[in-house]
């Protein structure tokens, strides 16, 4: 299948973004990035499944990126001082997160091929591209508290899930599922940079 010969490209793309998801801090190169990290995901995906509900994967991300991005802008066009409320880190910092990203990798390529006979079903590629977006969206969560990055590692964790999942179960209604968590969390991310008082006693 022609998806089989594009994993490793596949592997590569999700860990790509992944890292760039963590250290970048241009909110324009977040959403553009999560959005390529998507096609990546959709790759793994389509191992397993039919072409057209792996199709659901990549539009569900793609519009969720799009209404983070609609979002952000938003925010930062009526407050200017919106995404200077984004963690900004100091060169130590982002090199903290490279080394934090190094021990994530070592420990995605030493429990990946085990993985294989704990889940029946699930390819090598597979394997490592899920553990990698799981391990570094698990890692983006616990370095910041960012309403934004906080959505972002969790759609970078989810679609580590979901290629999890894609191995194991067959399902439209699942993939259904899947994608109206996706666009749940962006818009619950969406609703939080709209309304940046929230919860903030006077």
């Amino acid at each position: 299948m022609i998806f089989n010969s594009l994993a490793y490209p596949a592997i590569i793309l999700v860990a790509f973004t992944a890292l760039m998801l963590l250290v970048s801090t241009n909110w324009r190169w977040i959403i553009l990035t999560l959005a390529l990290q998507y096609i990546g995901v959709f790759l793994l995906v389509a191992m397993s499944w039919p072409l057209e509900m792996a199709a659901a994967k990549i539009v569900s991300g793609w519009m969720a990126s799009a209404v983070l991005g609609f979002a952000i802008n938003e925010a930062v066009t009526t407050t200017p001082s919106a995404w200077q409320r984004t963690e900004k880190f100091s060169p130590s910092g982002g090199l903290f997160r490279l080394l934090a990203s190094g021990l994530v990798v070592i420990i995605v390529f030493s429990i990946s091929s085990k993985l294989g006979e704990w889940v029946e079903g699930i390819g090598t590629s597979q394997a490592v591209g899920a553990l990698t977006l799981i391990g570094m969206g698990l890692l983006h969560l616990g370095l910041t508290a960012q309403p934004f990055r906080v959505v972002v590692g969790l759609l970078t964790f989810l679609s580590g899930f979901e290629i999890l999942i894609a191995a194991v179960v067959v399902s439209t209604l699942l993939a259904g599922v899947l994608a109206f968590v996706n666009l749940g969390l962006a818009l619950v991310g969406a609703y939080l940079l709209l309304a940046p008082n929230i919860g903030e006693t006077p």
